[in-house]
């Protein structure tokens, strides 16, 4: 049977970096930390604070977590070309973007996140995942499961179960991967789906896979049952019982100053800002009174806003006057329907009440913002 208290003091467990420096342990130790919430930005800010402010010299730690649907987005990617967002805003699906790199992931419930602790002087990808292989085969004897090169998991040795992705401080670091136990499958593949076209842009690819649960390859292979076997696997490394903490990413007393880190994952500056930059040209139509009205669509967007903007349609559908009014409109906004919709709709009421130009930029309007 597995422990699981609530961590009252952290001290009891961990050093922080701020100690003295007379402090010493000769024991190097395991610790299992798991989360008691579901949000993304909760449980991505315990990450942060774990990297920047945990003494791991002579400790490691595994973070065991879940969470509500959400994709996360690596640090160099552009989440216009990731992932669906108008279906994401619809469904009221979380977009989150971590500190590491690699690539796009979904996750919900039915997805275990496990991220490894260390020194950055112990830090082994292969040997954790490893240990997950090792603790699959525990429950499941006759699963076939494989690490990659490119440090994933293969179930079959053609499915994907589990991405992996890492951040190396100076003394620091850690490794994350998934493991897909019972995600909502019919939802995965069209929400890592981007609806864009025109993108170019440097930011790092995700690389599609074939992807499949685990309780589909065999049902004793649950959420529940899998973090069990990890964290008793983990702890057998260091000759420990299997004993997990439960905390609360909320706690400001446990962890000082983490308020402040799940705010900043919240930002749309960090979220939507930090995409590398890129371009968009696209062509769309418009159907207007029985007619076909054809636009053309080119900007530059840096830290996720419009640097430049042109577009382009007939002069008889939009006087020259008021398309170069959009245009300047538009640069400085960010690449926000939000934002673009509220700009558009303020500047047209500047203009005189012509029924017909409204509609019509409203129509256009609708157009663009469905791009981002």
């Amino acid at each position: 049977m597995i422990i699981r208290p609530m961590i009252r003091s952290f001290h009891s467990l961990f050093a922080l970096r701020i100690i003295p420096a007379r402090y010493e342990s000769s024991v190097k130790e395991g610790v299992i930390l798991q989360s008691t919430s579901n949000n993304v930005y909760e449980n991505l800010a315990i990450e942060d604070w774990i990297h920047d402010q945990m003494n791991l010299e002579n400790k490691n730690v595994l973070f065991i977590w879940r969470n509500a649907p959400a994709v996360v987005i690596g640090r160099h990617q552009n989440p216009w070309r990731e992932c669906n967002l108008p279906l994401m805003r619809e469904r009221g699906i979380c977009l989150a973007r971590r500190r590491s790199g690699g690539g796009t992931v979904y996750h919900d419930l039915g997805n275990i996140n496990l991220t490894f602790f260390t020194s950055r002087k112990r830090y082994d990808r292969m040997k954790n995942l490893e240990l997950v292989i090792r603790a699959l085969k525990a429950l499941q004897h006759q699963v076939d499961v494989q690490a990659t090169s490119r440090f994933d998991l293969l179930l079959d040795k053609k499915f994907k179960i589990s991405g992996t992705a890492a951040k190396l401080g100076r003394t620091v670091a850690y490794h994350h991967c998934t493991l897909l136990c019972s995600a909502n499958s019919s939802l995965l593949p069209i929400v890592l789906q981007s609806p864009y076209h025109g993108i170019e842009s440097n930011a790092t690819p995700s690389v599609p896979s074939l992807v499949k649960n685990l309780s589909d390859a065999d049902s004793s292979l649950n959420c529940e049952s899998i973090m069990d076997v990890v964290a008793s696997e983990y702890s057998a490394h260091y000759n420990n019982k299997p004993h997990v903490h439960l905390i609360d990413p909320k706690d400001e007393s446990l962890f000082p100053g983490i308020s402040q880190k799940k705010r900043d994952l919240c930002t749309w500056e960090w979220i939507y800002g930090k995409t590398p930059k890129f371009s968009l040209k696209t062509t769309f139509q418009i159907l207007y009174r029985n007619s076909i009205v054809d636009i053309k669509l080119s900007m530059q967007i840096k830290n996720g806003y419009i640097e430049e903007c042109s577009l382009e349609f007939p002069n008889y559908w939009l006087s020259k006057d008021l398309s170069n009014d959009l245009q300047s409109a538009l640069v400085g906004c960010k690449f926000c329907p939000t934002e673009t919709a509220f700009l558009l709709s303020t500047l047209l009421r500047t203009y005189p009440q012509d029924d017909d130009v409204h509609t019509k930029c409203n129509v256009l309007c609708e157009k663009l913002v469905s791009i981002m």
